[in-house]
């Protein structure tokens, strides 16, 4: 029996809860931003003839631990279960495995946990980026395109309607920027955002994007990517969080099996793209803080360049789609039912970097401070001294005393 894929599950859920056209974009930090997120799932069996069984997979106790690196530093700072074990998924992606206290679900039975990650969100550069500056096809080292541009997962690039569209918005073009900027003005043009109540249950492979002339944020994503694939240039999909203040939803998906509760807090899911000479860039085709006047805007000003969104985890080669549909079908067939909230809040201490800092400080304070340990010391040597006076008079008047 196929077995639920936690991570999966909960990303394609929260990524299909939202619309984000109208939300907020935070940018131009300076300093350090500290968040708290806060995650819990439940998994219950209402089946009086199935048993969940946990000990067959260990998907079904899976965590991420999110990304570290020069923008953000993430740490699991607590859990209601142990960790069995860390490793890597087949994505590159750090995960934990949860240890469950009991291996199976029976009828009736639920279990539920919860992590805590602390999140300190670094200033984000993105480099100064133009056509004119852009290097071409060639000069991408081979070792990537061998990579990040096979046909797997999600990433179609042997459908041959989609290999029309990329080669035809290509053309005879070499720099890698303008051929990215191509797509991008394409999938702005002719790709719709669904509306709230239009939304989908499940994320699209690129064809059904194209095929519908519609999809949210990873659905649009995974359609450039596959269009940079077939080109040959090197992309995958990153999704993360986003702090959102002002933001609460509850929805349910998949037949009521499934319950989701966000508490600010949203999720969302861009291109990376390798563009020489300056590396792997983000394109963000839905939420893009000044807009698509200029379409390079969606390196240059998407979420992922504010502070408030926090990078959870890449996909490279394994089949989210795929893995969606197959959870779909395991929790329909059988009955059981997840419920999941996340809630993330800011923390007061905006600068949470450890190295030193300098601080402004009332100049009355040093003198007030000197006061108080002047007398501090003087009460000391006072006490001291009538203790050791009333010590010397308990002595000589003791009947035990030796003289």
């Amino acid at each position: 029996m196929k077995r639920l894929r936690t991570l999966s599950l909960i990303l394609v859920l929260f990524l299909s809860a939202l619309s984000f056209p109208d939300l907020p974009v935070v940018q131009g930090e300076t300093k350090n931003v500290s968040y708290l997120l806060k995650s819990t799932v439940r998994y219950s069996n209402p089946s009086q003839d199935r048993i969940w069984n946990f000990s067959e997979n260990e998907e079904d106790r899976t965590i991420s631990l999110f990304m570290n690196n020069t923008w953000q530093t993430v740490k699991l700072v607590n859990s209601t279960f142990s960790i069995e074990k860390t490793r890597v998924d087949d994505d590159g992606n750090l995960i934990a495995i949860l240890r469950f206290p009991k291996p199976v679900l029976n009828w009736g039975d639920n279990v539920s946990f919860t992590v805590w990650y602390r999140i300190v969100s670094k200033p984000r550069i993105i480099p100064s980026i133009s056509e004119t500056e852009s290097r071409s096809l060639s000069d991408i080292p081979t070792n990537l395109v061998d990579e990040y541009t096979r046909e797997e997962g999600p990433w179609q690039t042997g459908n041959l309607t989609l290999q029309g569209l990329a080669l035809n918005l290509k053309g005879n073009e070499t720099k890698v920027l303008t051929i990215i900027k191509n797509f991008i003005v394409w999938i702005k043009g002719h790709i719709g955002y669904p509306s709230l109540q239009a939304r989908h249950e499940n994320p699209y492979y690129p064809n059904q994007t194209y095929a519908q002339r519609e999809g949210d944020c990873d659905d649009q994503a995974i359609l450039l990517i596959t269009l940079c694939r077939i080109v040959r240039i090197p992309s995958f999909l990153q999704v993360g969080s986003i702090y959102l203040p002002d933001h609460f939803d509850n929805a349910s998906f998949w037949d009521g099996r499934v319950s989701i509760v966000e508490r600010r807090i949203g999720w969302h899911g861009w291109a990376v793209v390798y563009v020489p000479p300056w590396g792997w860039l983000p394109v963000d085709l839905t939420y893009v803080s000044e807009g698509f006047g200029d379409p390079l805007n969606a390196i240059k000003h998407g979420a992922v360049t504010g502070q408030n969104t926090i990078q959870y985890m890449n996909v490279t080669h394994t089949d989210y789609v795929a893995s969606s549909l197959e959870d779909r079908e395991f929790l329909i067939k059988n009955g059981f039912q997840v419920y999941a909230e996340d809630e993330m809040v800011q923390e007061t201490e905006q600068d949470a970097n450890p190295s030193p800092r300098t601080i402004s400080i009332d100049p009355s304070i040093p003198l007030a401070l000197l006061m108080l340990i002047v007398l501090a010391v003087v009460t000391s040597v006072l006490i001291s001294r009538r203790w050791k006076k009333k010590k010397a008079e308990t002595t000589l008047t003791s009947p035990d005393s030796r003289l």
